[in-house]
Formats: structure tokens, sequence, C-alpha cells
């Protein structure tokens, strides 16, 4: 009995301190990337069910946001800032209609490719444009990739979010 209550304070004890630790995580974040989702209304698909309901496609939008928050601070030089406009989204996979049962089930094959379209800006720390672009993020062998979280819903996402920042945010050497 007394290695349950153990166990239960222990892994309360590391949520609470993951928690501290993200939260100030999001907050370095904030200073240095600035995220927009341009008309998000329009974007292809960012649906959490066949009939989508808005809590749903603002808590895809929000992960997509927290994870580029995050994933900055790997790529991002801390002198430089990063601004993105999302202009599209199309989430990996596609809701059929298999009947009432199936509504929220997101069928993932490799007709439904995930794909981002996106304008970026590095900056220095003066404010000079290091580097700009828009781009069309698409990985037709998604399927093929091995992913370490694959109870993730934004895990194909994610992915096409990291190759980018490795090619186009990290710092160039030379």
């Amino acid at each position: 009995m007394k290695t349950t209550h153990i166990v239960i304070v222990a892994i309360i004890g590391l949520g609470a301190s993951s928690g501290i630790m993200y939260a100030s995580d999001s907050s370095e974040g904030d200073q240095n990337v600035h995220i927009e989702f341009a008309d998000p209304e329009n974007y292809s698909d960012i649906r959490d069910g066949f009939t989508s309901s808005e809590k749903g496609e603002a808590a895809h939008l929000e992960g997509i946001e927290q994870y580029v928050q995050k994933r900055a601070k790997k790529y991002l030089p801390a002198d430089q800032k990063l601004e993105i406009t999302f202009t599209n989204i199309d989430l990996a996979g596609d809701f059929e209609p298999w009947g009432a049962d199936m509504d929220d089930v997101r069928i993932v094959k490799d007709i439904y490719p995930p794909r981002i379209d996106l304008q970026f800006r590095v900056r220095d720390a003066k404010g000079n444009v290091i580097k700009e672009g828009e781009r069309k993020l698409r990985d037709l062998s998604f399927m093929m990739n091995l992913r370490l979280n694959n109870h993730d819903p934004l895990r194909y996402e994610k992915t096409l979010i990291d190759d980018w920042m490795r090619k186009d945010v990290r710092p160039t050497k030379g």
C-alpha cells in the first residue's frame, strides 16, 4: 500500500514539474517567434471530425503553434526572430462517411498526405531580414517514416515542420 502511494506521489510530482518547465518554455518562445494563421476558416482540412467543431479546429491550430514555439528554440539562435504565417493546412488523412459510429475517426492513407503552406521571415538582432520565403511543405511518403509518438494526432504535420525548420530556420554554417 505504501509503495502505491509513493508511486502516485512521484507521478504527480513529475507531472507538476514538467508543467512548470513547459510554461517557462512557451513564455521564452513567444519573444522570438511570431505565428499567424491567415484565414484558418478557409484551410483545406483542420477538422476534428466529419462534422467539425470550432473547438476542435482551434485545438489543432494551438497544437501546431505550441509545437513551432517549442521547436524554434532548437533551430533559431537566441538573437534572431522568426515570423511565420500559415496560409493553408491540410492534415494527414481524412474523414470518410462510414456511418454514425465513425464520424470522428480520421482515416490515414497514402492518398491523404499532410500539406502545410506558409510564409516565413527570419530577422537578426537588428531587425534585418536574413531569410524569407514561401514554402509548400509536402511529404508524399509520410506513411514510410518512423515516428516515435504514434499517438499524437498531429505527428505527420509536426514532422513536416521539423524538416522545414532544419532546412530553412537553422543557421547556415559558413
